[in-house]
């Protein structure tokens, strides 16, 4: 494979481009600094396919990314192979409003060969290459100047490892079938909704206990100035105010601005300066939330009760079992909430009832519920064995 140089002129760029748009699938991988920003510093891209592979430095003056961001969000004929890829998706979505598509991302594929839930990205080129990757220039400063030659190939090593295991892994899904089962998580993991920052919305992140339409009013104005001041600022939600700060103003609001300085969490000078003062016009401007937004009850969070309980830890174990017996992660087939939702007498809108999770776990879990199934030991191993049979 030819390793370019790093790429810093934007004809190199366009050249590279041009040729990967032609191939089927390229790697991608992303270098970024976020821990004092609220928006991720984009540093470095790599990108590779079977036969080059190149480290582009997006802080290089005057480079134009339009080609490589083109290929990644508007060239549906190259799939776009990463591993854990969401937050590179959140900063190419920041680039571009778009998210990469086709997509594909090995680390959900690992999960559907049985190769553990969140197989980190040294351990799947241990697994499927036997090499060893070093990690020295894991915690780069990626965002200073000049990048050295170890930095480069460090970071290089990412997509080059990805372009090799990328068919083997590809193969397997093909000779297992389960390469559709995939289908449905990377439209989940591309969808760009995931990477929208709308501060209308940012309450919804926010732990809190009260439903009180009053409350919930204080705590979506709050939130969405906070979002404001730290896009603004661009530095962390948390350097402007943490989490559980915002839900006790929301359900404990200060009367007036020289109250803030009795706030834990808030610095003593909000009392009397401008941030205080936003912070003030925000709990006073908040209306009490609509009944149209109100959060719907979910009916997965209600007390299951100590019987429901006990169907839901049976649920964990059919899972479990499961999981096993077909080598995939039980991640991949079914969330606890599902679980405890089934167990609650929920049956509308569970993804374990549809498709094929369903075939796979979910026939046999509401088979569990519905005292169908049952549990033996069998040679030493436990095993699924059916009580009775359904009735017409």
């Amino acid at each position: 494979m030819h390793i370019h140089d790093l790429i810093t002129d934007s004809a190199t760029l366009a050249n590279l481009c041009a040729r990967l748009a032609q191939q089927p699938f390229v790697t991608v991988d992303t270098e970024f600094m976020r821990e004092n920003t609220f928006w991720p510093e984009l540093c470095l891209i790599q990108i590779a396919d079977t036969n080059e592979a190149a480290a582009i430095d997006p802080m290089a003056p005057g480079l134009d990314m339009t080609p490589l961001l083109d290929l990644l969000v508007n060239n549906e004929d190259v799939l776009k192979v990463f591993h854990a890829g969401g937050q590179d998706l959140e900063i190419v979505y920041n680039l571009t409003g778009k998210t990469p598509h086709p997509l594909f991302d090995t680390q959900v594929a690992a999960m559907a060969l049985g190769q553990g839930e969140q197989i980190g990205y040294s351990n799947l080129v241990e697994t499927y290459l036997g090499i060893t990757v070093d990690k020295g220039a894991r915690f780069t400063d990626w965002s200073r100047r000049p990048l050295d030659k170890r930095q480069i190939d460090y970071a290089i090593c990412d997509v080059t490892y990805l372009s090799e295991i990328f068919p083997k892994m590809l193969e397997k899904l093909r000779k297992t079938g389960r390469g559709d089962w995939l289908d449905e998580e990377m439209e989940r993991i591309g969808d760009p909704e995931n990477y929208r920052s709308d501060p209308d919305n940012a309450w919804q992140r926010i732990r809190i206990s009260s439903r009180k339409p009053e409350v919930l009013g204080r705590l979506k104005a709050l939130a969405r100035w906070r979002e404001l001041e730290a896009q603004n600022k661009n530095l962390p939600r948390g350097r402007i105010v943490k989490d559980e700060t915002i839900a006790d103003l929301a359900g404990n609001p200060p009367r007036r601005q020289g109250d803030l300085a009795k706030v834990r969490g808030l610095s003593a000078t909000w009392a009397g300066n401008d941030i205080g003062g936003r912070l003030m016009a925000a709990i006073e401007g908040a209306t009490a939330m609509p009944a149209s937004e109100m959060p719907a009850r979910d009916d997965r969070k209600l007390p299951l009760g100590k019987e429901g309980a006990l169907v839901a830890d049976l649920l964990k174990l059919l899972l479990k079992i499961r999981a096993r017996d077909i080598n995939v992660a039980a991640r991949l087939l079914a969330r606890t909430d599902d679980l405890e939702a089934l167990a609650a007498g929920q049956r509308d809108g569970l993804s374990i009832l549809n498709g094929w999770r369903f075939e796979q776990f979910g026939r046999d879990a509401l088979a569990l519920v519905e005292g169908q199934l049952g549990f033996t030991v069998r040679n030493g191993k436990l095993k699924m064995t059916r009580t009775e049979e359904q009735q017409p």
